[in-house]
């Protein structure tokens, strides 16, 4: 579990062992660096870019102790992995990272962005009206993106996933809403947050399908490729009507809340107790919630002692690297 909290970041880990290891750590934004990348339709692409590389980061701090784990420790490396930490040795962690990000940001092109423009290539020729290209390529995309959804979320560690997604939405809104952050208050909370990532996705999509109803090209090549250089305009937009509709409320932006809560639907679950007490490990070490209720509501929760703190195990980070002891 990840909460961020300005340039300071947490990341909260449920140990085989039942306890909670937490690390905080800093990062600074490629905006925070170049404050000229704040500038609106500019931001939303860096931020997108930031969210992707603390994202790894995080999940490279997780699966670190998957070595606690007695199951996983007795397993011996197969040949590539020792081949890896032959080749790379102390360099093998940033290797891997960026591999990963290349790999998933190549299979995200072909499967949401080519594939549909290939696929609704072959309808063009018995369409009335050109514009109708872009709306059935959208429609297309949404669906294969419901359909991936679907199909990830039968895994196990992808529910696990879903289930920390909600727990951090509980978490947001348990804050927001005035009560002190505990088990029961965030359990009864929503798991639903109007500045979730997904909304980010989901105005992607229809953003582009506005998009490439008005932009027509004739052929398949200049269709996929102005998908592909048209990527950071509709980012930038989107990222715009996400911050349109995470800070203020009107009927417009109830209006544009719709379709990001629906599909977060598919990608939160109902986090169990022990998922909820890691959150609200993560949240407490960059964020003094007690503080906030003070400042927004006038409430005192000073003296109201953590759920948490008697399973905490603190992480030391060293030169940007957290330091673990594993058994």
């Amino acid at each position: 579990m990840m909460m961020r909290n300005g340039q300071r970041y947490s990341v909260g880990v449920r140990k085989p062992d039942g306890s909670i290891a937490v690390m905080e750590d800093t990062y600074i934004s490629m905006t925070d660096k170049h404050p000229f990348l704040k500038a609106p339709l500019i931001r939303g692409v860096f931020s997108f870019v930031d969210s992707m590389v603390l994202g790894m980061r995080c999940l490279t701090f997780s699966a670190s102790f998957l070595e606690d784990d007695p199951e996983e420790a007795e397993k011996e490396p197969t040949k590539f992995e020792a081949w890896l930490d032959r080749t790379f040795g102390d360099k093998l962690e940033p290797v891997l990272e960026t591999i990963v990000m290349i790999f998933s940001f190549v299979v995200a092109m072909l499967l949401f962005v080519i594939f549909p423009t290939w696929i609704a290539g072959f309808l063009k020729p018995v369409l009335p009206h050109a514009s109708l290209l872009g709306l059935i390529e959208g429609v297309i995309r949404v669906l294969l993106f419901i359909i991936y959804i679907k199909v990830i979320s039968r895994t196990p560690d992808i529910a696990r996933t879903f289930q920390y997604h909600g727990a951090e939405h509980k978490c947001i809104n348990c804050v927001e809403h005035g009560l002190p952050l505990t088990v029961d208050n965030v359990a009864a909370s929503s798991k639903e947050h109007k500045r979730c990532g997904t909304s980010f996705i989901v105005y992607v999509m229809l953003i582009s399908i506005l998009l490439f109803m008005v932009i027509r090209v004739d052929t398949l090549w200049m269709r996929l490729l102005s998908r592909i250089i048209l990527i950071p305009v509709i980012a930038g937009v989107s990222f715009e009507v996400l911050r349109l509709v995470g800070t203020h409320d009107n009927a417009l932006t109830r209006l544009l809340f719709i379709p990001g809560m629906w599909m977060q639907g598919l990608t939160t679950r109902e986090p169990d107790r022990d998922e909820i007490e890691v959150a609200i490990a993560a949240v407490e070490r960059v964020f003094d919630w007690r503080d906030f209720e003070k400042q927004t509501f006038g409430l005192d929760f000073s003296d109201r002692p953590s759920d948490v703190h008697s399973t905490l195990v603190d992480i030391p980070v060293v030169d940007g690297k957290p330091v673990i002891e594993n058994s």
